[in-house]
This record gives structure tokens, C-alpha cells and sequence, in this order.
């Protein structure tokens, strides 16, 4: 009797549940179901010999408003003021074109 092997191999995961689902809304948007866009990033894993995309700690943690006391609030406003009247300014057009240069739009 001959013996058919399998084209696939499970893969089982644990996820955010929050992420999962943020995540299945953008995949069925592009029409692509979750289990292909996670075969698509173990191929590329393969191609790439590692990650398919760059991993490094953020240079510095985004200030969150809701973490921080009205004390760290006024003095982050402050540096902000020192930075204008120091003249450390950048006009709104030179912002949007790095906007388009760093994300393409």
C-alpha cells in the first residue's frame, strides 16, 4: 500500500487575542487568509535566512501623556517652548515631506 505524505504541516500559536484580531481585519481586507499570510512569513524567513524585517529597540520610548505626571507634562511643554524660541523649528511642509519620504504617500 502506498503511503501519501502531507504537503502541510500544522503550526500552532499563541497570540494576543487583541492582535489577532487587528490583525485578521487588515489580512480579510486584503483578502488574504491568516493562514497564508503566516506561510508567506515563514517563506520569507527562509529566503532571508532570518527575520524579513529589521528588529532593534526603539531609540528612545514615545512619550505616552497618560503615563506621565503634570509635572513631566509641563516640563516636555517647556522644552518644547525652549526649542521655539531657540529657533529649532521645522515648517509644516518639510514635516509632511519627510511623512511622504518615510512612508511613501
Amino acid at each position: 500500500m502506498a503511503r501519501i505524505i502531507s504537503k502541510t504541516a500544522n503550526v500552532y500559536t499563541r497570540v494576543d487575542p487583541d492582535t489577532k484580531e487587528q490583525a485578521e481585519t487588515i489580512l480579510n481586507y486584503l483578502g488574504i487568509p491568516m493562514s497564508n499570510a503566516i506561510g508567506m512569513f515563514l517563506r520569507q524567513v527562509v529566503i532571508q535566512r532570518g527575520m524579513p524585517f529589521e528588529m532593534k529597540l526603539p531609540s528612545k520610548k514615545p512619550v505616552a501623556i497618560d503615563d506621565m505626571t503634570k509635572k513631566q507634562i509641563d516640563a516636555e511643554l517647556q522644552l518644547g517652548m525652549d526649542d521655539i524660541a531657540a529657533g529649532r523649528v521645522i515648517s509644516a511642509d518639510e514635516v509632511e515631506a519627510e511623512i511622504r519620504r518615510m512612508y511613501g504617500k
